[in-house]
């Protein structure tokens, strides 16, 4: 359906219309924790200041970044996107007051929780993924819809990472978690992007039947994802090799055939195309981790900073138009902000390999970071926090 073209500033922005649909919160509070704990963390890792974390500074790095940010993202996209698939009503005001409360209670207690009991920290952080399956999976089940069935599989295997990740302070589960998010990427960056970029061609009149999407192709590559994560969890090294290798190739296959590189005059297209090929860039730099002692922060960050951020960047700023009812052309600076979030991890995986010295590295890639969301929350909290120009929900 065509959004309706009008300024950000239609409407009286308000605190309580960001509680009347799931990517209004979600995404601005995830914008403002992506600048938040980069900068602490940097903080924190360099000796500049000592906060009071419920676990040791790096595991807290990586479970804001994996359980932190990305769910939140997760919630906003799926909890919006799931309303639409099964034509349900949303989850809207007192209970997503609640559900996002959790997610806020999850933060403050590892950032400032240093001596609450263990039970209190793992509980509460480990009680939002499920809520967020369960408020996604009742309306599936309802609508009987067995194609989004997958979805809610991987982000069981996402929380099952997370336990492990919490309960052990095992990076090993961050390393899963990180699979888990990238098979993700492959089930929802394969219906939207190809979706959208046929779309746009053939809105105008160019050639939309040179997109292919394969299913079986689509199977091969999630399922080869499942494998490299069971083999990854396990501990089977070549056999994780191997299947990173055939997972990569089997993405970058599904890539080449969406034909990104006809909608490269749309911001809000090339930068979905370009935000997944960091899908098999990350796991081919894991074959190198595996068989070539590469440092395995390299693979790590090329799926964190690249894969998952640049992915995510590039989806809230469309979805954000889309739902608001306003016309998909990106804001003022926004541009600059996909190229930024880019730049970021183009460089943190130069850093990994000594190409870049540290503390520049870390310095510059986390500006640009900094740079992009902040871009994005500049842009976007009056949109976010205001009712939609027709009148409906949204």
């Amino acid at each position: 359906m065509q959004a309706i073209p009008t300024s950000a500033e239609a409407g009286s922005a308000s605190v309580s219309q960001l509680f009347g649909y799931p990517f209004r919160i979600f995404f601005l509070s995830m914008t403002v924790l992506a600048l938040l704990v980069i900068p602490l963390w940097v903080l924190q890792v360099t000796g500049v200041i000592n906060m009071p974390l419920a676990m040791p500074g790096l595991f807290w790095h990586q479970h804001e970044m994996l359980f932190g940010f990305l769910t939140a993202a997760i919630a906003g996209f799926l909890l919006t996107a799931v309303c639409v698939w099964t034509q349900t009503e949303r989850t809207h005001g007192f209970l997503l007051v609640l559900l996002w409360g959790v997610w806020l209670a999850g933060r403050l207690l590892l950032a400032f929780g240093a001596g609450l009991p263990d039970w209190l920290v793992q509980g509460v952080n480990l009680a939002f993924l499920p809520l967020v399956m369960l408020d996604a999976g009742w309306r599936v089940w309802k609508a009987k819809q067995k194609r989004q069935l997958m979805l809610l599989v991987v982000l069981g295997l996402l929380w099952l990472m997370q336990i492990g990740f919490v309960t052990r302070l095992d990076m090993t589960y961050s390393h899963g978690a990180l699979i888990a998010a990238m098979a993700l990427i492959s089930i929802v960056g394969g219906r939207i992007t190809p979706a959208f970029t046929t779309g746009w061609l053939r809105q105008r009149g160019l050639n939309a039947d040179a997109v292919k999407n394969i299913p079986a192709l689509d199977m091969a590559s999630l399922f080869s994802m499942i494998l490299l994560l069971a083999s990854l969890v396990t501990g089977w090294q070549a056999i994780t090799g191997g299947l990173a290798l055939i997972a990569g190739t089997l993405v970058l296959v599904r890539l080449a055939n969406w034909k990104g590189w006809l909608a490269r005059k749309e911001p809000l297209l090339w930068v979905l195309h370009l935000s997944i090929l960091w899908v098999p860039v990350s796991l081919y730099l894991l074959v190198g981790t595996i068989f070539a002692n590469w440092p395995s922060n390299a693979w790590s960050h090329a799926a964190g900073t690249g894969a998952i951020s640049c992915l995510i960047l590039g989806v809230i700023a469309r979805v954000t138009l889309g739902h608001t009812g306003r016309a998909l052309v990106l804001p003022k600076g926004m541009v600059v902000a996909f190229i930024a979030i880019q730049l970021a991890a183009v460089i943190r995986v130069l850093t990994a390999f000594d190409i870049i010295p540290w503390h520049p590295g870390i310095g510059g890639s986390s500006v640009l970071w900094m740079f992009a969301f902040g871009m994005y929350l500049v842009r976007y909290t009056r949109i976010l926090a205001s009712p939609r120009p027709d009148g409906r929900p949204g």
